[in-house]
C-alpha cells in the first residue's frame, strides 16, 4: 500500500510550469480568460498516487489542464497481491483563476495502457466535485481481455448540467479516480493490469474547462 498525504499536511508547491497538450482541443462556454491561471496540489490520498507522483499542467490557451501520474497501476494474477487489484487516487487542487471568471469541467478524458489476459476484466471510473458541493455521478468504463493496447475514455457533461465554481470564492477542486482488475476468470498464472501512469508524460488525463463570466458586483 502506498503512503498517503493527510489533509493537514503542507500544500505541495507544484507551481505548474509545464503546459498541457490535449490531443483534441475543445472549447465550452464563454471564451477563456487571457489572464494567468495557476493550479497547486493541496492534498493527495490513495493507493494509486503517493505524494509527489502526480503532476498538473495548464494548456497555453487556458482551455484545459492535465494530470499526469507516475505510479498508478492496478494488477491481478501471477505474483500480484490481493490489494494490487484495486487502486484509487483522490486529489484536491487549488485553482486560481482571473478575477471576474468562474469555471466548470465540461469533459474529462482519461488515458492509459491495459494488458488483460483472456477472461480478465479491467475497470476505470472517476468523478469530481468542488469543495462543499455535491459530487458528480461516478462514471465507469470496463474493458475485457484479451486486451493489449492503449485505452481512452471520455466523460462529458451536458451544458445544462454543468456545475460552476461559485463566483468570487476559492474552493478546492476534487478529483477521485479508481482502477480495478478482476482476474478470477483468467489464467491465475497470467498477470493482467490497468495503468493510468506515464514515464515520459505522454499519458495523462485531460480536464476541459467551461468558462463563464461572473456577473458584475453592484
Amino acid at each position: 500500500m502506498l503512503s498517503t498525504l493527510s489533509a493537514g499536511a503542507a500544500v505541495a508547491s507544484l507551481l505548474l510550469a509545464g503546459s498541457a497538450s490535449p490531443t483534441a482541443p475543445a472549447r465550452f462556454g464563454d471564451d477563456p480568460p487571457t489572464g494567468k491561471i495557476t493550479i497547486t496540489v493541496a492534498t493527495v490520498n490513495g493507493s494509486g498516487c503517493r505524494p509527489g507522483s502526480a503532476a498538473v499542467a495548464i494548456a497555453p490557451d487556458n482551455t484545459a489542464f492535465t494530470v499526469t501520474y507516475s505510479e498508478y497501476l492496478a494488477q491481478a494474477g501471477g505474483a500480484s497481491k490481493p490489494t494490487d487489484a484495486r487502486k484509487n487516487c483522490q486529489i484536491a487542487l487549488n485553482v486560481h483563476v482571473p478575477q471576474g471568471f468562474t469555471y466548470a469541467i465540461a469533459r474529462a478524458d482519461y488515458r492509459g495502457y491495459a494488458s488483460l489476459a483472456p477472461g480478465a476484466k479491467g475497470l476505470e471510473q472517476a468523478n469530481y466535485y468542488f469543495q462543499g458541493q455535491q459530487q458528480t455521478a461516478r462514471k465507469s468504463h470496463t474493458f475485457t481481455g484479451p486486451y493489449e493496447t492503449n485505452w481512452q475514455t471520455s466523460d462529458e457533461t451536458d451544458v445544462d448540467a454543468l456545475v460552476y465554481a461559485p463566483c468570487g470564492e476559492e474552493r478546492y477542486f476534487n478529483i477521485n479516480t479508481e482502477l480495478r482488475v478482476d482476474g478470477k476468470s483468467a489464467d491465475p498464472k497470467a498477470t493482467s493490469y490497468m495503468a493510468m501512469d506515464s514515464t515520459d508524460g505522454s499519458i495523462n488525463t485531460v480536464y476541459h474547462f467551461a468558462w463563464k463570466e461572473c456577473p458584475a458586483r453592484k
